[in-house]
């Protein structure tokens, strides 16, 4: 089956060897920005949190998986996902928990109270992301609503262009290239402010210039940038 997202490949382009290329995701390859701080804060400060539960609210690609990520690994925390009949309050008794995307993924009222309690009793943390603040989550059971009440929620902004900028430029890092700066203010002017956005438009250009056999420049760029619905494809000449 065709995939229908992939780009055509033009006439004599080398289609690459794929090559995974996992960007660092520890503690000491996090870019803090501003709009970051308060987040990287409480993931920093574990375990003397404010309160149990800790909700890391906001838009997708603003940074929440990879803070969960660095929080998950330094609390040795368990993922779970509260639905019904999984008994995962058994493991919020036995240590920390991680609950990524509740928001998303949706969960069992009943079962995640019961999370709740148990980490609250048995003296272990719980770390929930959302894209939404908890009080737009609809929850039906009064004494959920209390617990996620309790619980201090942390916003994460959109990232702003600076950090993005950054980003790009280790991401590029990563995959042992070096971006010129001209290029890297180009993409984040015309791009998503996203980091799962700059993440793909990496990638797609890292693939594309090793498909083709040339340097990363801006026509590659406004290229990919255009595949991505990120720009009206009109870019000028040059480097």
């Amino acid at each position: 089956m065709t995939d229908t997202n992939e780009r055509p490949r033009r006439k004599g382009e080398q289609l690459p060897l794929h090559f995974t290329h996992d960007a660092a995701r520890g503690r000491d390859d996090l870019m803090v920005s501003a709009r970051l701080a308060a987040a990287v804060s409480v993931v920093d400060e574990w375990p003397n949190w404010p309160s149990p539960v800790v909700i890391l609210a906001g838009p997708i690609g603003s940074g929440k998986s990879h803070l969960a990520h660095i929080w998950g690994e330094r609390a040795g925390a368990a993922e779970i996902h509260p639905v019904a009949g999984s008994n995962v309050s058994a493991i919020a008794a036995s240590g920390p928990v991680l609950f990524e995307d509740a928001d998303r993924r949706g969960f069992d009222e009943t079962e995640l109270f019961h999370v709740i309690n148990a980490v609250r009793q048995h003296g272990h943390t719980l770390l929930m992301t959302s894209r939404l603040w908890p009080a737009s989550w609809q929850v039906a059971l009064p004494d959920l609503k209390s617990r996620l009440k309790a619980a201090t929620v942390v916003e994460i902004g959109e990232p702003d262009e600076e950090l993005l900028a950054q980003v790009i430029v280790k991401l590029f890092a990563d995959r042992q290239l070096n971006i010129d700066d001209k290029i890297v203010g180009y993409i984040v002017n015309r791009m998503e402010r996203s980091l799962e956005t700059a993440q793909n438009v990496v990638e797609q250009l890292d693939r594309l210039a090793l498909a083709r056999g040339v340097r990363i420049n801006r026509n590659l760029a406004a290229e990919v940038l255009e595949g991505l619905g990120q720009v009206d494809g009109s870019a000028g000449e040059g480097d």
